[in-house]
């Protein structure tokens, strides 16, 4: 079994225990992708599995589950709000790779003033603190990606895979139940001006990480480069697709 299917069956076991869940259309092409790379004795077949989900209140939840072997596993999972919502995002990227693993978990926010925060970081926070001490730091990260994370984002690059199975794991269960609380208790938007700034903030978002998405090599080198621009514009970051249609 790949490394991280554990955590995408808890999340969709658990999704379907707290919500009503219904499925979130996959474009024909991208529910599974399949290419051979190496050659050889270090011939492997990489496998990309897509899920998709949606909610009363999270207009996509969407899982893109790469399996291609020992050196090459990723889970990428991200929730997104429906924009009568002022809920942040969650944000997994989990990544194992020939030079390790590379962890990111968070609730990425629309805004940072003190009141958001209040509501959406300081929550967490415990749990951020919890697990930092096993978790360290993955080091720099981009100047221009700092605006898109929160005070409570969980970056790390652990050597051992056990630690990837346990820890990794504990951490991922507890954002997204954490996650899941939040959604419990949101209420809808009214306030016109309200909602121009969350559809604005998730837009610039959207942008951003379609844009510097950083599998976007990844997928090239397997799929090809008109594969993957679609999939990442009409799967992974839809938002502007689903806006102008």
């Amino acid at each position: 079994m790949s490394l991280y299917q554990p955590f995408l069956d808890y999340a969709i076991t658990l999704l379907q225990e707290r919500l009503e869940l219904r499925e979130y259309p996959i474009p024909e092409d991208f529910e599974q992708k399949k290419t051979i790379t190496g050659k050889g004795k270090k011939e492997q077949e990489v496998v990309t599995t897509s899920y998709g989900f949606a909610s009363p209140k999270l207009r996509q939840i969407r899982a893109a589950h790469v399996e291609g072997g020992n050196s090459l596993q990723v889970l990428n999972f991200v929730i997104f709000p429906e924009l009568n919502y002022d809920l942040p995002f969650f944000g997994a990227d989990l990544v194992t790779l020939p030079g390790g693993h590379l962890i990111a978990l968070d609730m990425q926010p629309l805004f940072h003033d003190r009141d958001y925060q209040h509501k959406y970081s300081q929550p967490i926070l415990p749990i951020f603190e919890k697990y930092q001490k096993d978790l360290e730091w993955g080091g720099d990260f981009p100047e221009e990606a700092k605006p898109f994370f929160s005070p409570c984002f969980l970056w790390t690059r652990p050597q051992k895979t056990e630690v990837v199975e346990t820890i990794v794991f504990s951490a991922f269960k507890d954002y997204l139940n954490a996650y899941l609380d939040f959604v419990d208790k949101v209420e809808e938007i009214i306030d016109r001006n309200r909602l121009t700034e969350v559809l604005n903030s998730q837009k610039k978002y959207l942008t951003y990480r379609a844009e510097k998405d950083p599998a976007r090599g990844m997928f090239t080198r397997l799929y090809g480069a008109e594969w993957t621009e679609e999939y990442i514009h009409g799967f992974l970051f839809d938002l502007e697709r689903k806006l102008a249609s």
